[in-house]
Parts: C-alpha cells; sequence; structure tokens
C-alpha cells in the first residue's frame, strides 16, 4: 500500500464501521492445494489483517485460516507475502512482525518482531534468492533472514523509507520513495549484491519511486511518483547496465508481469481508469482496454498464474468493504469473482 492509499484509508476509517464479513463456514483447511492463499491488509490501525484461503476444487473460502492455525490475529497491515522452499512469509507493516509458516499446511513456525533497539522498522515486502530472504524496512534498510536458521544475520543500509523489493540480473533492488519526507522525498534505486550482502550502487530514477518489476531481457521498470497527493506518475525503464533507457510519461499506479507483456493500471488526475498491456519490446500498449476497469470498484493489484493461464485481480472496494478476488483469462475476459476480507493485495498460488 503506498502513502497516498494509506491516507485516503485513514479517513475513511474515521467515518465507516467495522466491516460485517460473510464468511460462510470457514471450513479448516489441513493442506494448501489448488487455490490461492490471500492476504488481506485490512484497515490501518484496526488489528484486522488477515489471511483467505481460496479452494479451486471446492469453491469454499476460508477467510480464518491464520486464526485458525495460530490461535491469534495476523496484526496490522499484512503488506506482502512470500513462498521460499517449504515456508510462507508474510509481512505485516505496522505490527512490525513477520510470520513465517509452514508452506504445505499454514502452521506457524515462528513470528519475528521486526524492532531495532525497541523502535519498529516497518517492515514492508520481501524478496528471496540465495538461501536468504530480503525484507524492506521504512527504517531506511533491507533486513537479511538465513530462511534455514530463520534469524536476521545483517541488515544493509540503503536509502529513505524503502518499498518494493524486487530479484533480477542476481541482483536485489529496492525502490527507495522516502515518502515519510515529503516532501523532500528520495529518487533512487538501491542495488545490492546477494553475496557481499552490501550495496553497490544508488540510480536515480525519479521521485518517490514505489512500484519495481522487470521484463525477460532483465530491463527494470519502475514507477515513480511526483508527489504525494497526487496520482501523477510516470514509467521509467532502466537497463541490466542500469543506465535509464526510457520515461514513459503514463499515469502507471500498478503493474504486473503477464507472461513477456505488462499489464499495467493507469489512472489520471480526472480518474480515468483503464488497465492495459505493454510490450517491452515494442515499447507500446498492445491492447489499451485489456481489462474492463469498470469492472472494479478500487482496482488494488494483480498477479499472474502461468500453469492455469489466468490472471487475478484484487478489488478493494472503496478499500472498507469486503474485498474481491476476480479471476480473468490470459486474454482479460472475466471468469469468476471470490468475495474475501478488506484489502486484497497479494497472493500465493498453489497448483
Amino acid at each position: 500500500m503506498n502513502l497516498y492509499k494509506l491516507v485516503i484509508i485513514c479517513l475513511l476509517v474515521v467515518s465507516c464501521k467495522k466491516d460485517k464479513h460473510n464468511d460462510g463456514v470457514n471450513t479448516p483447511v489441513d493442506y494448501f492445494k489448488n487455490g490461492l492463499l490471500v492476504v488481506n491488509e485490512g484497515l490501518f490501525q484496526q488489528n484486522n489483517s488477515s489471511l483467505s484461503w481460496i479452494d479451486f476444487s471446492t469453491g469454499l473460502i476460508n477467510n480464518e485460516v491464520f486464526e485458525q492455525k495460530t490461535d491469534r490475529q495476523l496484526g496490522d497491515t499484512g503488506n506482502d507475502i512470500g513462498r521460499y522452499g517449504n515456508k510462507i512469509y508474510v509481512v505485516v507493516t505496522t505490527s512490525s512482525t513477520l510470520e513465517i509458516l509452514d508452506a504445505k499446511n499454514g502452521n506457524s513456525l515462528k513470528q519475528i518482531n521486526m524492532v531495532d533497539g525497541g523502535t519498529p522498522k516497518q517492515p514492508r515486502f520481501v524478496a528471496f534468492t540465495n538461501g536468504k530472504a530480503f525484507i524492506s524496512c521504512f527504517d531506511g534498510y533491507v533486513d537479511v533472514l538465513d530462511t534455514t536458521s530463520l534469524t536476521i544475520t545483517q541488515r544493509i543500509k540503503v536509502g529513505a523509507n524503502p518499498n518494493e523489493i524486487h530479484v533480477a540480473n542476481n541482483k536485489i533492488y529496492t525502490v527507495n520513495s522516502g515518502g515519510l519526507s515529503y516532501p523532500n522525498v528520495d529518487s533512487t534505486i538501491s542495488v545490492i549484491d546477494p553475496i557481499s550482502l552490501v550495496e553497490t550502487q544508488k540510480i536515480v530514477v525519479g521521485k518517490n519511486p514505489y512500484r519495481i518489476t522487470s521484463d525477460n531481457a532483465g530491463n527494470l521498470y519502475i514507477v515513480v511518483q511526483t508527489g504525494l497527493n497526487t496520482v501523477a506518475t510516470q514509467l521509467v525503464k532502466v537497463k541490466p547496465t542500469l543506465e535509464i533507457d526510457t520515461v514513459f510519461n503514463w499515469p502507471v499506479n500498478l503493474m504486473t508481469k503477464v507472461g513477456s507483456n505488462i499489464m499495467i493500471y493507469t489512472l489520471t488526475e480526472s480518474n480515468q481508469a483503464a488497465i492495459q498491456l505493454f510490450n517491452p519490446t515494442t515499447k507500446s500498449i498492445v491492447n489499451s482496454n485489456f481489462i474492463d476497469a469498470s469492472l472494479f470498484t478500487t482496482f488494488y493489484g494483480a498477479q499472474y498464474d502461468a500453469h492455469r493461464n489466468q490472471i487475478y485481480c484484487f478489488d478493494a472496494m472503496s478499500y472498507v468493504n469486503s474485498g474481491y478476488v476476480r479471476v480473468f483469462t490470459s486474454n482479460g475476459v472475466p471468469v469468476k469473482n471470490y468475495q474475501i476480507r478488506l484489502n486484497p493485495s497479494k497472493t500465493l498460488i498453489y497448483e
């Protein structure tokens, strides 16, 4: 969740009652198979983040997976989820915790309190390589966690308020937003060597970078935001040699890789939304209406399932109502909707 959305959610919480859930039976889940494990952010400072399990075989939804497995709440602002080997890592930002679960059944293996000298680190996103988890923390560091011992072994100093973190080209990249120092935001991405575990370079890409992905050729794509209370953005392409290639003056808000293309969600200052398909090779939009944006109340992200050739899109429903996972074919055709909890934003895909 970027800072602009966080401000909106804080304002909405003041005037909205707690969401009432239509959870169905919440049948306990023995093993994760043929479905989606979704992290729902919940509402900021309401301590209502959750995990939802969508079973494709039965169509059943369990919105209390974490509570049933641990007998406790997930916490405040579940921001990211990732799987590496036989473990799941859930990043809970406002609670400053990292939940580590068994990837087969969701049982709790360890909870790590992400604090430094009593000060919350505010972990944001997680990425994996070389047997380690790399967690971007809003206090200006990337934490290195050994995935065998489940201990944080090192902290790497990067830029201000690092947000998304990404592995490509045998390197780790994190975008340094500097959003908490607005209007004096950061404008860099940090490059980390996964072997020496040091920041090797910083590259200036534009104000307040907060999203990053890469194409099949290893080029990086970074969304930069021109201000805190605006949706004005640009998409910056950076070569694997770390030289800026192109700046696209498109109002990109979110993006996800779909095969060899990148699906982008654009939102103009006048609130005109579109979900488009971008071809990195030709540097062009190949489908300006790839998915009908009018099908969403609040588009909140997407992930591509290469195994089923489907796209799972998240609808936050104005941030204060039960959200949806909306399923589409790889051609952008609607398939099915699943109603889950508040502000779904990331998923793990199980075959």
